[in-house]
């Protein structure tokens, strides 16, 4: 069995301070098997989601625009967010760029599936491995398990690609290091998450909170200036720069509720207003069996909490969704400080639960998992192609190659590879090419006449059907292009 030191994701030429149990040789290869079965599972939940067109949103066909126009040599721009849209000033992820060499050799959604489903993986080693230096025993692999079926990674993976994935990882390490005192690694590793994605300047600047509590003032200090700086910087100036509208739009998620106004004060007074955001916190700490609430590295989960709960939007306050996803590593690694230093309590009951804590975290995980996403893997209909799978296909299979098209939801991620894809309903004026609907999306009002929706989209244009598959029509311009003649 091949043995590592602990230290291969620190940065060499540090010495670890006295708290990091930095004896223990903790083997690799059992933890390199549990990240390829969890990279396969997430992989194969995502996959077989994509490929019977149950994506869940927009956001897989955005980030496959952006990582495309990344790697053409062009800027990212996301015409699904609207006709020459630059994805930069909606939010602030250049290090998508990084998942290009990727997007060379699979020019595909599904790439980004899969680098997701991987990253998610190399975290769940990340976090194993710690435990086990810090606890010993068996601790780590049963901290890989909770951690990889933490209901944080298994929503994440049913909403497809987003770029918080690049900051799982990251994360991991940042706690890492603070743990074991690996405090250059602790600057080193938090730096890169300001280009992740704009929010997390502010965790960032709690990093080097935690630096300085450590003792670590002037790193601290230094790391907690840069974290405000880069956030102000991205949202005061970067983001409203490469915006249409001039400024940061999701502050409205926080000051306006269904168009109308709502105070700062009143933001603040309904953080627990909802029975939703108050299961979604217990549910967080309670993965952990509670003992994350022992360890400092908690606080790493208010910047993004915080936005959370203040916003008005309720699908940021739930256990759906990807936004959970950057805080599991946070509190699956304070939960294993928190182990720690409950065994050096005086308290003999909390030494007692202590030394049960990740087998009660285990049982947790796999418990909350037959009401998770993962439980799809063991019914046999998740692997059935059905008749709207098949009408999807034929839809897809009658546009062409290289024309624009309008579609919304369910097309759309299969589309943007080799297509100019617009949401539909938000690109007036092009008068695309193709206009395919599903009529079953789940439409405000039902169309029961496909072609006068389109041309009401597009009155400077002429439609006509020329495939229909179930519920899905695809409609062709039968028009020239508006002043091409």
């Amino acid at each position: 069995m091949l043995e590592l030191s602990q230290s291969e994701t620190d940065v060499p030429g540090e010495t670890p301070g006295p708290a990091a149990d930095t004896g223990r040789a903790v083997p690799l290869r059992p933890y390199l098997i549990a990240a390829v079965v969890l990279c396969a599972l997430y992989f194969l939940y995502g996959y077989l989601r994509f490929s019977h067109f149950q994506s869940p949103s927009w956001d897989l066909g955005i980030f496959e625009q952006e990582v495309r126009a990344y790697a053409g040599f062009d800027a990212p721009v996301v015409d699904i967010k609207g006709p020459g849209f630059l994805i930069l000033g909606d939010h602030f992820s250049p290090v998508v760029a990084l998942l290009v060499p990727l997007y060379w050799i699979w020019p595909s959604a599904v790439a980004l599936l899969f680098a997701q489903a991987a990253l998610f993986a190399a975290s769940a080693v990340i976090v194993g491995r710690t435990v086990q230096q810090m606890l010993g025993g068996r601790s780590g692999l049963c901290a890989t398990v909770a951690y990889g079926l933490s209901w944080g990674l298994q929503e994440a993976v049913k909403a497809d690609f987003h770029e918080i994935a690049l900051a799982v990882p990251l994360l991991a390490l940042v706690c890492r290091a603070l743990l074991m005192e690996r405090w250059r690694a602790v600057v080193l590793w938090s730096l890169p998450l300001v280009l992740v994605k704009e929010d997390l300047g502010v965790t960032v600047a709690v990093v080097g909170g935690l630096l300085a509590l450590y003792g670590r003032r002037l790193q601290g200090f230094l790391l907690a200036a840069f974290g405000v700086v880069a956030f102000a910087l991205t949202v005061l100036v970067l983001i409203p720069a490469a915006s249409s509208a001039g400024e940061y739009d999701y502050w409205k998620k926080i000051e306006e509720n269904g168009g109308q106004q709502v105070s700062l004060l009143d933001s603040v007074l309904g953080v627990f207003d909802s029975s939703v955001k108050l299961e979604m916190l217990v549910f967080l700490v309670g993965i952990t069996a509670f003992m994350a609430l022992r360890s400092p590295l908690i606080l790493l989960v208010l910047p993004t909490i915080g936005w959370r709960l203040l916003s008005q939007d309720s699908n940021h306050w739930g256990m759906v969704w990807h936004y959970s996803a950057i805080l599991m590593p946070v509190v699956f690694l304070a939960m294993a400080d928190g182990i720690r230093r409950s065994r050096a309590s005086k308290r003999p009951w909390l030494v007692s639960y202590a030394n049960v804590a990740v087998p009660v975290a285990v049982a947790i995980a796999v418990t909350l998992t037959q009401h998770l996403p993962l439980r799809d893997l063991l019914r046999p209909e998740t692997y059935r192609s059905d008749a709207r799978t098949h009408a999807a296909e034929e839809a897809l299979d009658a546009i062409p190659v290289g024309v624009r098209v309008e579609t919304d939801i369910t097309l759309m991620a299969h589309l943007t590879g080799d297509r100019t894809v617009y949401w539909v309903g938000g690109a007036p004026g092009t008068a695309p090419d193709v206009v395919a609907i599903n009529l079953d999306f789940g439409w405000s009002r039902p169309i029961e006449d496909p072609v006068r929706y389109a041309e009401q989209l597009h009155p400077e244009a002429k439609y006509r059907i020329t495939r229909r598959a179930g519920s899905f029509v695809v409609m062709e311009r039968t028009t020239p292009v508006p002043g091409k003649g």
